[in-house]
């Protein structure tokens, strides 16, 4: 996807391969992951974009657990997640999921923002205080965070996206996201997304995700919740599994 930027001439975040290429020239049986190396991931992410709802929820799972086993970036994680960031654009990402009027895509961007918690300034800061120089230069972990970029142009089209749960799952993915000093720019533009999270959502981790995103970049956020820095428990679920409970 070309996404062009407003300022004529200015640097712009790097292209993301089509999610065939991430899939067919990515050497998966050589990549780490919790349970051995990932030479079943190719079947796993081609579920994904099958026209089952039920199968790509059941994927989506899977992924979760194959890549991001106890929030742990390993080496398939990376390449995982350039797939899923691919097919947001896929027609499978608009199959609705059964029992809920909700497109799958909304699924695939939890899945993305979950994941790049899990890398976040805030899990890295954390570990830092107990290893530190963590994420060493080169490593799984800061490999991943240098993806970033790519990763916010994929999920940057959804944040006016017409269906209010794939808006508000694509607006926290990016969030997270634009903690790369690379994505500066757009901090602004994604407080407004921000702050209708805050005026708008029912739901307890989107809504720190976006206190801290306007705090750290120095806005006020006028009747913040200091009870949100208790209530923050999404680490656990960066499988995914907290979005893609029964009934599918």
């Amino acid at each position: 996807m070309n996404h062009s930027r407003s300022n004529a001439g200015a640097p712009r975040e790097p292209d993301l391969p089509p999610y065939q290429v991430v899939l067919s020239g990515t050497d998966w049986g050589s990549l780490e992951t919790p349970f051995g190396n990932g030479k079943d991931l190719p079947e796993v992410l081609t579920r994904l974009v099958t026209p089952d709802p039920k199968a790509q929820v059941h994927a989506l799972s899977e992924l979760g657990e194959m890549v991001g086993h106890q929030n742990t970036i390993y080496e398939a994680t990376a390449p995982a997640a350039m797939y899923v960031a691919g097919i947001l654009t896929h027609p499978a990402a608009t199959t609705p999921r059964p029992y809920r009027n909700v497109p799958v895509r909304a699924a695939l961007l939890n899945w993305l923002a979950s994941t790049a918690y899990d890398a976040s300034d805030e899990i890295v800061g954390l570990t830092e205080q107990h290893f530190p120089g963590f994420p060493a230069p080169g490593s799984v972990m800061a490999a991943f965070r240098d993806l970033r970029p790519m990763l916010y142009q994929a999920v940057s089209p959804f944040l006016r996206d017409g269906h209010e749960d794939v808006r508000e799952a694509a607006v926290i993915a990016a969030l997270i996201l634009a903690e790369h000093p690379a994505l500066t720019e757009h901090r602004d533009h994604l407080a407004v997304h921000a702050r209708a999270i805050l005026d708008t959502s029912g739901d307890g981790n989107n809504r720190r995700v976006a206190q801290k995103a306007l705090e750290a970049w120095g806005h006020d956020v006028p009747g913040s919740e200091p009870s949100l820095e208790e209530s923050w428990d999404w680490g656990q679920h960066s499988d995914g599994r907290s979005y893609l409970e029964p009934p599918f």
